[in-house]
């Protein structure tokens, strides 16, 4: 991803910051995580976009910090018109619902107690780049 660095040195200042634009034109909608979960929004936003969706990538490493910003950049990096919206998040949703809205959806794992290797255990909760798509494309614009 072609600027990362040069917005991530910025952008985890303000609490948030896009991580990779929409591929073409508009984006539909946001994917959007706070850390190691950025890998399934890159790849989701991968999937979508060869079934011709397109959509923006958004890291958000600190959502205290992101809303003490002013609403313009608030704006700009979540656009009130992109409803259609996932948040990612390997531990709980707590939080997100303020960020994906009533049309959007937080993925998480809202309980405890659950061992198997890596692979199954991302599978069973649904953290996957196949369950990120799903999600979107249940959400509502």
């Amino acid at each position: 991803l072609v600027g990362v660095a040069e917005a991530a040195m910025s952008g985890v200042a303000r609490g948030a910051y896009i991580l990779a634009e929409a591929p073409e034109g508009e984006p539909e909608g946001v994917l959007m995580a706070s850390g190691s979960e950025l890998q399934l929004a890159v790849e989701a936003r991968r999937l979508l976009a060869e079934q011709g969706h397109h959509l923006r990538v958004v890291s958000m490493p600190c959502q205290e910090v992101f809303e003490e910003q002013p609403a313009e950049y608030r704006n700009q990096i979540l656009p009130p018109a992109l409803r259609r919206r996932v948040s990612i998040e390997a531990g709980r949703t707590l939080g997100w619902r303020r960020f994906v809205g009533d049309g959007g959806r937080a993925l998480g794992v809202d309980r405890f107690g659950a061992s198997a290797p890596g692979p199954v255990v991302e599978e069973k909760f649904g953290m996957t780049a196949e369950a990120v798509v799903r999600a979107w494309l249940e959400t509502s614009g």
